[in-house]
Order: structure tokens, then C-alpha cells, then sequence
């Protein structure tokens, strides 16, 4: 093709047509469980970040700009290869240079959550007693706080120090329990307004203001400022957090960023045994197993292989046998 033809309409709509002809003839050419394994992990990947950023603010942006970048780089590839289309190529490759820049800086939050949860450790080094401890304390507390109608918030520190992600708070570093909690969240109190940081089996501070969540983020526009409170102390590091509203005395829990409504101080117990202690957990439920199969065992009749057959036919009475002798002779 000469270089006029080559430069005039109908040349570069042939150039174009050859190019996406090679390319599909590049495509015919693989092989098909290759290309079915490489669009497996891709597919897995994109899940993967969609789960991880569904719910928050950056979740649109994140779809559009995967859309947006579907689209622009086909163009690009497909028109970029071409001769007449190669400033369409160089543009394309300094615009990925400055959207990995601006990924960075839309996604920070979320980028720094993700590497919050690939640091995180099971909660507690302690032992299990002193889990249950805590555990019983809360819910103890709870209970009390709920039947009153009295507001509460309390941060579960876990892996991630919550220092970074809170601001003043008075420091207790004292022994944890539940009548301490209660006189902390009484009205009237200097610091029942704001929550509560544990840290092992201590109240490490109290009167601790936490970053709030925005409203879009809420589940229920309904819920106040604590329960805002509680969603946004739990997107940035992993604490767990308990929260009494004041208005219903309704308890909920608060995890990576989503509220988990509990009916009652039991279930409570259960859902900070199952988060802070599965082990635990899984020993209540291997222990009512096996006094299940105790009971079951202890009312079954036991049944002796010596006297089976006295077991199972009882004997005639000499009268009865007496009765039936006399009716055959009859007969």
C-alpha cells in the first residue's frame, strides 16, 4: 500500500480492519483451557474487590472507573497498534501513569483498610478464662445498661491499637467490670456521652470521641450519633464495638463497618464469643453434644444378654395354664 493510499480515509479504514482481523486471528489461536483459567482469576479478583469496597463511598467510583477503563483500553489497544493511531497509544499509556496516582488518593481509606485486616492477629494473647471474663462483664453490663434505657458505647481493642483512630478520652487503665461500665454510662456522669476503650481486661480510657461514620453509610437513617460512632471506629482499624441505644435499650454490634442487631444479653454472649473466641464456642457446642448423648444413654432401659428371652416373654401363671388345659378338653 503506497504511502498516499495509505494516508487518505479509505487507507487507514483498511489499516484499522487488518488490525483487528490479526487480532482476532491472535485470539483464535490460544488455547482454551488457558484463556478459561486466566478469566477465572481475573473474575476472582474483580469479586474480590467489589466485596471488599461494597457499602462504602467507593464503591460508584470504583464501578465506573472499572467501566471506563474496559472501554478506553480496548480502544486504546485496538486503535493504539495501528500506525495512524499511535499518539491514541502514548496518551493512553501516560493517563494509566496518573490514574494509579489518583487510585491511590480516591481509595486511600479503603486501601488502608485492607492492609489493617492483612495485619490482623486473633484477639487476646490471654487465657481463655480471662476471656470469658470479659466477655461476661460486657454482656453483664449490658443487660443493666439496656433494661434502663441507658446510652453506651464500648470499643473492644483487638490486634490494631484504636489510638490512631480516636481522639482525647480520660485515661483508667482500671480493672474492667460491669458495675464499673454502668457507673460510667449513668446520666449525669462527665463521661457517659461519649465511649469506653478496653484493652485486655482494663478500661483503658473513657470519655473517648470517635470518627463518625457518614449517613449514606448507616443502615438505618434512624440511628443516632453512637451507633455513627460505632460504624466508623470499626472501618478504621478491627475493634469491635458495643453499642445500647438510648432510646430503644436495643444492643447491636459493630464490625468492619456493619451493625449487627443482638435480642437480648444471651445472644450478646454468643456473638462476642463467636468474634472474640470461636474456640470457645466450638467447646459449647462439643459439651452439649455429649451430655445430649449422656442423657439419651443414661433413659435408654438396659437390656441384659443373659435374660433376653425373660425380657421379652413374660411367664404363663400356673392358674392361666390350668385354664388352657381344661379348654382343650373341653374341646
Amino acid at each position: 500500500m503506497g504511502p498516499l493510499l495509505r494516508d487518505s480515509p479509505a487507507g487507514q479504514l483498511i489499516v484499522f480492519l487488518n488490525r483487528l482481523n490479526d487480532l482476532l486471528t491472535r485470539l483464535s489461536g490460544y488455547s482454551g483451557l488457558v484463556v478459561a483459567f486466566e478469566i477465572a482469576i481475573i473474575w476472582v479478583c474483580v469479586y474480590a474487590i467489589v466485596k471488599f469496597v461494597q457499602g462504602t463511598r467507593a464503591a460508584g467510583a470504583l464501578k465506573g472507573l472499572l467501566l471506563l477503563g474496559i472501554i478506553v483500553g480496548i480502544a486504546a489497544r485496538v486503535l493504539g497498534g495501528a500506525e495512524v493511531f499511535q499518539r491514541i497509544g502514548l496518551l493512553y499509556d501516560r493517563l494509566l501513569a496518573f490514574l494509579a496516582i489518583g487510585l491511590v488518593v480516591i481509595f486511600q481509606p479503603e486501601l488502608r483498610r485492607a492492609l489493617v485486616r492483612l495485619g490482623e492477629t486473633p484477639f487476646f494473647r490471654s487465657s481463655p478464662k480471662e476471656i470469658a471474663l470479659v466477655i461476661d462483664e460486657i454482656c453483664e453490663a449490658c443487660k443493666n445498661l439496656s433494661r434502663a434505657r441507658f446510652g453506651a458505647i464500648i470499643v473492644i481493642e483487638r490486634s490494631i491499637a484504636v489510638a490512631g483512630a480516636v481522639e482525647g478520652g480520660t485515661p483508667m487503665n482500671a480493672e474492667l467490670s460491669a458495675r464499673l461500665l454502668q457507673t460510667i454510662f449513668f446520666p449525669g456522669s462527665a463521661l457517659h456521652d461519649l465511649a469506653v476503650v478496653i484493652k485486655g481486661k482494663r478500661i483503658a480510657a473513657a470519655g473517648v470521641q470517635l470518627p463518625l461514620a457518614e449517613p449514606d453509610e448507616m443502615p438505618d437513617k434512624r440511628l443516632g450519633s453512637r451507633h455513627r460512632a460505632a460504624v466508623g471506629v470499626s472501618k478504621e482499624c478491627d475493634a469491635l464495638v458495643v453499642v445500647v441505644s438510648e432510646e430503644s435499650g436495643q444492643i447491636r454490634i459493630a464490625e468492619r463497618g456493619r451493625l449487627t442487631l443482638v435480642a437480648n444479653s444471651e445472644e450478646l454472649e454468643i456473638e462476642l464469643k463467636k468474634r472474640l473466641h470461636p474456640q470457645a464456642i466450638k467447646q459449647a457446642i462439643d459439651d452439649a453434644v455429649a451430655a445430649a448423648q449422656a442423657e439419651a444413654a443414661a433413659e435408654a432401659p438396659a437390656l441384659n444378654p443373659a435374660n433376653e428371652a425373660t425380657n421379652a416373654f413374660e411367664a404363663i401363671p400356673h392358674d392361666q395354664q390350668q385354664d388352657e388345659t381344661y379348654g382343650k378338653g373341653a374341646a
